[in-house]
């Protein structure tokens, strides 16, 4: 205790964090990287694989729905007016006659101080195998030497350049370089984790999306981290998981973390608790503002309070595809084939506008700003043109029928079933029984299926998303806690996390909102958001590595030798702590 009190906080992250991995799962990225770190590594969660069947790039999503109804369309327009008017510009199909009324515009470069702008241009993945391809990550640093050696010695009699028949294909293609993977080469894009949850379905198995799942990360650790398999038995894992994992899908993780990537030991934080922490706080609201989810949960005292977590099915991208359609009606989008569903580059483009371009605030806001088009395998082409009302897609946060978000098929509801039934019944699959496995974790073998019956679960199946916007989410979040005076703490303390909450003038946008939708019956009149002391689309992982230092007990903690012998039984001493029933951890250090 006398060493934490004199001990630099830097310190101690150096020397304590040097072999604790945090990692941090999203819908569209995953933050990995050293606790020692100031800040992680940001990969695009998705992987591609070449594919001998298709003769062209295959994006391997099975949507809901892709199309907007005549309902969706109405909802739209009539949500685009209604922020018109609280911002205070012409309503959608409101034509205003050249200089008959001052135009209040923003910065013609669209500026954004928090988003700097950038325009240059996406180029082509090269897909073709290269002498020193490390796109597979199974082969270990002593299997590169002994291909370079070999490489080396013929180096001279085959200078002969490989025609376009011969070259090779990568068979494995990660992160960004699989987003800008041309849609003419044979490859199949598996984005691994979809609105919140593993992106399972009829099309996209099981086993196939924990099968990318681990070859991604195994990629991340050996190109990124530089850890070597045989030396992950040398570092430990702290995972923070999103508030809309299941504990179906962090045990499924858990599982790739200490079976298959075999480091020593492994914690489990969820994504809001591990916020307060990165920011030094001990009780907030914290709304989680990602890629494809926003998410509300309130913590007090360090501790995670489950009733009320709502969940929200849209983010970032959602306000990306609402900023092309924007563009589209009011013609100002060059006449170019843009398509983020076949052309996962043209979504890339849209979200660097978006984060260059789109504020709230009031009056016009245009932009001069470069679009590129992207057309097979041809080099980007500029197109310089003026956007217009780039303040409304951030506002769909709260009026989400502008958003009219693309649907994705969640796992089936027999999915989040018991464990073991779960193999049986949703996919008939016979597994074999391996000595390397917790007994609790295969159908085909009797001994210890009994593990499982008596620990303290909560019911498996899909979490509910809410369909309201932000301000009535963050409102209804708090107000269900129920105590007035935890209440008005957490107006407050309301923190915003996420690349979204990077948007400028989104703080006062959600302060007014949220103060607009508190019933007039309570007794609270203050609405404050806090500024993040942390980069806001780290600060979860940050607040992961600060409770992986500090946490000298480690007794939540589970070691890769237990879990394989005995899987998790009640009276272990390490029962698994699942996104609800975490602990805090080190609280008595948080104020230090």
């Amino acid at each position: 205790m006398d060493y934490l009190k004199t001990v630099v906080p830097s310190q101690l992250l150096a020397e304590r964090g040097s072999n604790l991995v945090v990692i941090n799962p999203g819908s569209a990225n995953i933050r990995v990287g050293l606790a020692k770190q100031d800040s992680p590594f940001s990969i695009p969660h998705c992987i591609a694989r070449r594919s001998n069947q298709l003769p062209k790039l295959n994006v391997q999503d099975q949507l809901l729905n892709s199309q907007v109804t005549t309902a969706q369309h109405m909802e739209r327009e009539k949500a685009y007016d209604v922020i018109a008017s609280l911002l205070k510009i012409p309503f959608l199909d409101e034509e205003v006659a050249n200089n008959s009324i001052p135009r209040k515009m923003g910065r013609v470069d669209g500026y954004n101080p928090q988003n700097p702008r950038k325009d240059g241009a996406f180029t082509w993945t090269d897909t073709h195998a290269k002498d020193l391809d490390s796109s597979v990550p199974q082969e270990s640093s002593s299997d590169k030497s002994v291909i370079a050696e070999s490489l080396a010695q013929n180096e001279g009699t085959e200078s002969k350049e490989p025609t376009l028949a011969e070259r090779k294909f990568r068979e494995v293609i990660f992160g960004e370089e699989a987003l800008r993977i041309s849609p003419t080469e044979p490859y199949s894009l598996r984005r691994l984790i979809r609105r919140g949850h593993l992106n399972i379905s009829q099309h996209y198995p099981m086993q196939q999306v924990l099968e990318d799942l681990h070859a991604l990360w195994d990629w991340i650790l050996l190109e990124k981290l530089h850890i070597p398999h045989q030396e992950r038995s040398l570092y430990s894992a702290i995972l923070v998981v999103p508030e809309t994992f299941d504990n179906r899908e962090i045990k499924e993780i858990l599982s790739i973390l200490l079976r298959d990537l075999r480091f020593s030991s492994a914690v489990v934080h969820q994504e809001g608790l591990a916020a307060v922490f990165g920011n030094g706080l001990s009780t907030a609201c914290v709304v989680n503002l990602g890629a494809q989810v926003s998410s509300v949960i309130c913590i007090e005292d360090g501790v995670a309070l489950p009733n009320t977590e709502k969940t929200l099915p849209f983010g970032g991208e959602d306000i990306s595809r609402c900023l092309l359609w924007t563009q589209r009606h009011h013609q100002t989008w060059p006449q170019i084939r843009t398509d983020i569903l076949t052309k996962p580059i043209d979504l890339l483009m849209l979200n660097r506008l978006k984060e260059s371009y789109c504020e709230i605030k009031e009056g016009e806001l245009d932009a001069i700003a470069v679009v590129h088009s992207y057309e097979d395998a041809m080099p980007a082409g500029s197109h310089k043109t003026r956007l217009t009302a780039l303040n409304v897609p951030p506002m769909g946060l709260f009026y989400p029928t502008l958003l009219i978000p693309d649907l994705y098929p969640p796992p089936p509801r027999s999915w989040f079933h018991d464990y073991e039934d779960m193999l049986e019944e949703t996919w008939h699959i016979e597994f074999p029984r391996r000595s390397d496995m917790p007994d609790g974790l295969y159908p085909g073998n009797n001994v210890g299926l009994q593990m499982w019956d008596n620990y303290p679960f909560v019911s498996m199946k899909p979490k509910k998303e809410e369909k309201v916007g932000l301000a009535e989410a963050i409102t209804s979040s708090i107000l269900s806690t129920g105590r007035i005076d935890l209440q008005r703490k957490l107006f407050c303390s309301i923190q915003l996390i996420g690349g979204v909450a990077l948007t400028g003038g989104l703080i006062p946008a959600v302060e007014e909102r949220v103060l607009h939708t508190i019933p007039s019956n309570e007794a609270i009149h203050t609405v404050e958001v806090l500024q993040s002391r942390t980069n806001p689309t780290f600060v979860s992982w940050k607040g992961g590595a600060i409770l992986g230092v500090l946490d000298f007990g480690r007794d939540a903690w589970v070691h890769r030798e237990d879990w394989i012998r005995n899987g998790i039984h009640i009276g272990s001493g390490r029962k698994y702590k699942d996104s609800y029933f975490l602990q805090a951890q080190a609280m008595c250090y948080i104020n230090s």
